[in-house]
């Protein structure tokens, strides 16, 4: 009896240490193509969230999202709660289901890959500190497309591996 308890709860503990990849999702529907979803007008809001869960910012973004061939322009608008302003222009390149991307305050290339409804997004970001600063954060960016129009995006950002929060925005294509 023993046996077969230690023996089930090790086989538990190795499927726990499994990590999720967006091929556990390449059945869902509708399919995530990031050509056709940003393409034209999206409104988006969310919030910044530090690692205990306490909300630190709050923000709606404007997006306009062009491409030419497969080469994307997505120019992102923030307007946070407090007033302040911030935008981000990505670049991305779509070769097949897989993505790369600069923007102006991302270190190097985000890498990203899709399958079904969801796509994997990786990047260092030089992200603002409260002090004039910056850190380069590392950015897991998870996307999934519920609907046609609305795309769900959960970010986590750590550094040395030490999680330090969350970023969940709401999209929603006009």
């Amino acid at each position: 009896m023993l046996k077969k308890l230690m023996s089930g709860l090790a086989a538990l503990a190795v499927a726990g240490c499994a990590s999720v990849t967006p091929q556990d999702y390449a059945r869902e529907k509708p399919v995530l193509d990031l050509k056709e979803y940003f393409n034209g007008k999206v409104d988006a809001w969310g919030m910044v969230q530090d690692r205990s869960g306490r909300v630190l910012k709050r923000m709606t973004v404007e997006m306009t999202c062009t491409w030419v061939g497969d080469t994307g322009t997505l120019d992102e608008r923030f307007t946070y709660a407090d007033g302040t302003k911030e935008t981000r222009v990505w670049t991305i390149r779509k070769d097949g289901n897989r993505y790369t991307g600069t923007a102006a305050d991302v270190v190097g290339e985000a890498k990203g890959e899709a399958a079904g409804n969801t796509l994997r997004w990786n990047y260092v970001l030089d992200a603002k500190r409260e002090d004039g600063g910056t850190i380069h954060l590392d950015m897991d960016d998870w996307m999934w497309l519920v609907d046609e129009r609305t795309l769900v995006n959960r970010t986590t950002f750590s550094k040395f591996g030490i999680r330090f929060g969350e970023v969940s925005i709401f999209f929603r294509k006009r």
